[in-house]
């Protein structure tokens, strides 16, 4: 088994939510770390319906081991009503509860018992590179990094029934979505826009809505874990700076699906977008499984002069260059960036095979990007 980087950090005895999208892994892991929890799967027909039917059936059962020490909630965005019972047992008993949830947005948005405080609040994302013995890019490129995906021979199957029977049934069941054609169409067209500032205008003329409705689906992506926004880097601006977000999916290989983009082979125009969105799925897992939780943002000015992530308060700026011969012109952003802002480690990210330093910019392959960002280097 994979050994995976979250370890819930801090968490002591305390009662927690595990985030995650679906396949990320969330039960696997949490069978491998509790394996004595008392369980409750909600994706198990006949336990949702008991428990639908009679919510304190989880405190009857609760209540009748006085041994148990921890319980799973499996699926807990499926039964938002049993909040009030784990709160009364958090209060209660003994036990620690582990709610795990592939969506945020139906608990979130039910004005439901969120515990008052008495859960902390922990995600599971795709794999990571330091997860995986043997890390191989281009296999993670074209398959993405859900466990089963990247670990099949042959994912496109895999990917597909994925996007079919997650993003396009339980999603627009989930958010209660009417025009499905549209919806469908609307998560086409978010791929195409996938690492790129979000049009919304733009999005709604080619399916046919309102950018509100556009707005709202983009919202749904992000609380039902399928994407996350990364926002503009503002601070004290001298240059004039593009104020949108830029949009992300959780995962390379469901956009590769959206895209129908297949092959991806280093020196390519795939391979740079690709590359780039792995480059962002790293570091958004290591800012949360190493307890740091720094901003990862983005800069761009209105002369187009850009830098892909922006790490806490301009400590770490990362250009990320799918090339093996980094020039003059790869560097404009980040001399235009160290101009405004002070910054400890001006970083791009790219093929060439040894580190080097020019104009105080450090030009570094992926594979040593990773290992000194696993290992704490990059940002702490």
């Amino acid at each position: 088994m994979l050994l995976r980087r979250q370890i819930f950090t801090e968490s002591a005895h305390e009662s927690l939510f595990f985030w995650g999208a679906r396949q990320t892994g969330k039960s696997t892991l949490l069978a491998s770390l509790f394996p004595d929890a008392l369980w409750f799967d909600l994706l198990m027909a006949d336990v949702y319906e008991r428990l639908l039917r009679n919510p304190t059936y989880l405190r009857e059962t609760v209540l009748a081991k006085p041994d148990i020490t921890t319980v799973v909630i499996d699926e807990v965005q499926r039964l938002p009503e049993l909040l009030n019972e784990i709160h009364w047992l958090i209060a209660n008993t003994k036990c620690r509860f582990i709610m795990s949830s592939s969506s945020a947005r139906k608990i979130l948005r039910s004005n439901t018992n969120l515990l008052g405080g008495r859960a902390l609040r922990y995600q599971l994302y795709p794999l990571v590179s330091a997860e995986i013995p043997d890390f191989d890019l281009l296999k993670a490129l074209n398959h993405g990094l859900l466990p089963r995906h990247y670990q099949a021979a042959q994912p496109k199957k895999l990917l597909a029934a994925y996007v079919g029977s997650y993003l396009n049934d339980e999603i627009i069941s989930e958010a209660k979505i009417r025009n499905v054609q549209v919806f469908a169409q609307f998560l086409e067209s978010a791929a195409f826009s996938n690492a790129e500032i979000v049009n919304y205008a733009n999005i709604a003329s080619d399916c046919g809505v309102s950018a509100p409705t556009i707005k709202e689906y983009f919202q749904i992506l992000q609380d039902t874990l399928i994407g996350n926004f990364v926002p503009v880097y503002q601070r004290q601006p001298k240059r004039r700076v593009i104020q949108a977000p830029k949009f992300y999916f959780f995962d390379v290989g469901i956009v590769n699906h959206l895209l129908k983009r297949t092959g991806i082979v280093f020196k390519s125009e795939a391979f740079g977008y690709a590359f780039e969105q792995f480059i962002y799925q790293e570091l958004r897992a290591h800012s949360h499984y190493a307890g740091l939780e720094y901003l990862i943002s983005y800069w761009r000015t209105s002369s187009q002069l850009e830098v892909d992530f922006i790490l806490g308060s301009n400590q770490v700026a990362i250009e990320v260059q799918g090339t093996d011969n980094i020039s003059s012109k790869h560097l404009r952003g980040l001399r235009a960036f160290m101009e405004e802002y002070t910054v400890q480690k001006a970083i791009v990210v790219c093929t060439e095979p040894l580190t080097r330093i020019h104009d105080g910019i450090i030009i570094m392959p992926w594979q040593e990007f990773l290992k000194q960002l696993w290992q704490g280097e990059i940002i702490s």
